[in-house]
């Protein structure tokens, strides 16, 4: 007999929405009504209620008041419209429910495998994977499966397409039965049982808060930027409570399909059976309009973004190549198309079969390249997603590039089969795969042979200097064209990127180059070239170019930008930067934070409060996201100072930037600006890292007021 979800899921909410009242009741009769509830690592509390509702919750004293404004909702009328509207007011019950864990308590979960609440950081972290396309869509996994052997299949279906795989309840254990590699490092987030799957929830209100720059409380604009921009679907698997239909209709009523392996009289194309867990994959991506490109790779393990952040130890290590401990390097060459064998990818030197566990090898990456429409400019571009393409393998682990790469394999890739001529085989696949209008011919030689290595080395080292010499030709002047980014639009639909040679794209990840060969590789894609036209102001660097660009791309909203000010009308932010800078004006000067820091900033905000500010598309003078490497640039905030404004920064990112810090100090005359900077072990306030800059005489001090 199938179930009637509707009625189900009506009942499920007073279910939930009564237990609920009562952990609320509990809490309020033994902390108080005036006890500090937020979720950690937030700027937005309780981002459901918050987003929904508008209220900033900051008391416990204020949930019974939001919870009875939502219940009124509910409505005895058992249709799909009624049931969504109960789906909600069981998200409301859930975010109660799941906030009261962390009173007194920032991390509940610390003990277990459950991720709980996702913070900002993460979900920063998987903005740019996620509008660039890298994560094609979100699944959400809830319940049991048939067999833990059933769950591991179907995880690692969805890891092999590269989907964003959030679990909830019995299925978390099943796939540690099976030894499947979950975390946030393999894009597969156990949250946890029950009521925590509240946190995909307030994942996806936040990205609309953080990346769309809609306001708390705007109802439908939220809603529309969910339904309408984030790709996902549910899967409901195992038997089906009241409790759990109504949470699948909290997800209908955000625009998330919903498909259970079990038998439903469905509402089509929102609550529909499917029991083959493969084909119910395949119905979630036709559902939502995800579509993934299968490579066929001939090797025996999983290749795909989920095991981009996977950690090789040394304990788990067969054999490692570079990292100071062997000569390494990788390399991609432009050549004639005689010269390439397609497809051919050769180990010169040992493989597995020739060596031990534990071994160190040299490694050298030769990637050989003909297109009728490559250029020696894209070297350097594909060179960098070797990195990126390794690291895709399970069991692969790559950092590093050039001639300071450092690659290992585990022993349990070699277990499965895996070789040394694998990487070749991943490398051919990918790069054919995705540039198929530069790339004609490719093939891959990995050397690891101790005689040739030093060959390769001065083959590679020979053509990086000659990159770098272009690279250093390459200024705002010497070019007539600037590139935009869109890619975050997906997201933060008012926002655009102006990349220049000297200012690289807010996220870190889009050079000048980069886009210049994405245009060549896709004419209509996300970056376009923009036509400078006239200089209106070359100091603070706008051009009439770059104004009609952003308007267009703005809706109109923001009619000029000037790439080298964060004061004067400064670029948008979208909510994928890696730093944010922000006016210090008691010192002067300017704070950079980055996102990997959650303690308090000078500026009196912690960088999650302080990207909910930014982000959106904003422009937000006195605050402006930025991409790391900006800050050695020439045109660093020029218009307002440049890098002699820079008076604090976490020690972490100050280390990151020192070489870059040390050389522009050097070029400007500034001796010892590095240690100049002030960080959090100087002061987290204004009035304790003033003494210090006047100690050491920062030259901001003596600059012209920044708001004069």
């Amino acid at each position: 007999m199938s179930i009637d979800v509707c009625k189900a899921a009506i009942e499920g909410t007073i279910v939930a929405t009564s237990f609920a009242e009562l952990r609320l009741n509990q809490a309020l009769n033994e902390y108080g009504p005036d006890t500090e509830i937020a979720y950690p690592d937030t700027g937005y509390e309780l981002p459901v209620i918050s987003g929904l509702e508008g209220t900033k919750v900051t008391k416990l004293g204020q949930l019974p008041r939001i919870l009875n404004k939502f219940k009124k909702n509910l409505k005895h009328e058992f249709d799909f419209e009624n049931a969504k509207m109960a789906g909600e007011l069981t998200a409301i019950s859930a975010e109660i429910i799941e906030a009261l864990k962390y009173i007194g308590d920032e991390d509940p979960y610390e003990d277990e495998v459950y991720t709980g609440f996702v913070s900002d950081g993460v979900l920063r972290e998987l903005g740019v994977p996620l509008v660039d396309g890298t994560i094609p869509g979100i699944a959400l996994l809830v319940g049991k499966a048939r067999s833990s052997e059933e769950a591991a299949e179907l995880v690692k279906d969805l890891q092999g397409k590269g989907i964003l795989t959030v679990l909830n309840d019995q299925i978390i254990e099943q796939l540690i039965e099976e030894d499947v590699k979950i975390g946030l490092d393999y894009l597969t987030i156990p949250l946890g049982h029950f009521t925590q799957v509240i946190h995909v929830v307030n994942f996806a209100v936040r990205a609309a808060l953080a990346f769309g720059g809609e306001e708390r409380g705007d109802y439908e604009a939220i809603l529309t930027y969910i339904r309408d921009r984030i790709k996902a679907f549910v899967l409901v698997l195992g038997d089906l409570d009241e409790v759990r239909i109504a949470a699948g209709m909290a997800a209908n009523h955000l625009g998330l399909p919903v498909i259970t392996d079990q038998d439903v009289q469905e509402v089509p194309d929102w609550f529909v059976t499917e029991k083959d867990y493969e084909e119910a994959v395949l119905l979630g991506l036709e559902l939502q309009d995800i579509h993934i490109e299968i490579v066929d790779i001939p090797v025996p393990i999983t290749v795909g973004p989920a095991f981009e952040g996977e950690q090789i130890r040394s304990d788990g290590m067969y054999v490692e190549f570079g990292g100071q401990r062997t000569p390494a390097c990788e390399l991609v060459k432009m050549r004639e198309k005689e010269e390439i064998e397609d497809g051919k990818v050769e180990v010169i030197g040992p493989d597995i079969d020739d060596i031990e566990d534990g071994d160190k090898l040299p490694l050298g990456i030769m990637v050989d390249v003909y297109g009728r429409n490559m250029e020696e400019d894209f070297e350097g571009v594909f060179e960098r997603r070797v990195h990126y393409f390794c690291n895709y393998g399970e069991g692969l682990w790559h950092v590093g590039q050039r001639d300071i790469n450092w690659v290992r394999i585990s022993k349990e890739a070699v277990e499965k089969g895996f070789t040394i001529e694998g990487i070749g085989h991943i490398l051919y696949a990918k790069f054919k795969s995705e540039y198929p209008s530069l790339i004609d011919r490719l093939q891959v030689r990995i050397v690891t042979d101790e005689d040739k290595i030093d060959e390769v080395l001065d083959e590679a080292r020979e053509r990086y200097t000659k990159r770098d010499d272009r690279m250093r030709e390459l200024t705002d002047e010497s070019v007539d064209v600037f590139y935009d980014c869109t890619l975050c639009q997906s997201f933060a639909p008012d926002h655009v990127c102006i990349v220049t040679p000297d200012r690289v794209g807010l996220c870190g990840a889009v050079s000048w180059l980069d886009a210049k060969a994405a245009y060549e590789i896709e004419p209509t894609g996300p970056n376009q070239p923009v036509e400078l036209g006239e200089c209106i102001d070359e100091h603070n660097g706008q051009w009439t170019g770059c104004n009609e660009r952003q308007y267009k791309e703005s809706s109109g909203k923001i009619e000029e930008v000037n790439i080298y000010s964060i004061i004067d009308n400064p670029m948008t932010s979208c909510g994928c930067f890696e730093a944010i800078m922000a006016m210090l004006p008691e010192a002067n000067g300017f704070m950079i934070v980055n996102r990997e820091f959650s303690d308090q900033t000078p500026v009196g905000m912690k960088f999650s409060t302080l990207a909910g500010t930014v982000g959106g598309g904003n422009q937000t003078p006195g605050f402006m996201g930025i991409g790391k490497s900006y800050v050695s640039s020439p045109k660093f905030v020029k218009g307002d100072g440049g890098i002699r404004r820079i008076v604090w920064m976490p020690k972490e990112l100050k280390e990151h930037l020192r070489d870059d810090i040390e050389r522009r100090g050097e070029e400007l005359g500034l001796d010892n600006f590095y240690d100049m900077i002030a960080d959090e072990t100087v002061g987290e306030t204004v009035d304790e890292i003033l003494p210090y800059l006047e100690e050491k005489g920062h030259p901001a001090l003596e600059m012209d007021p920044l708001m004069g």
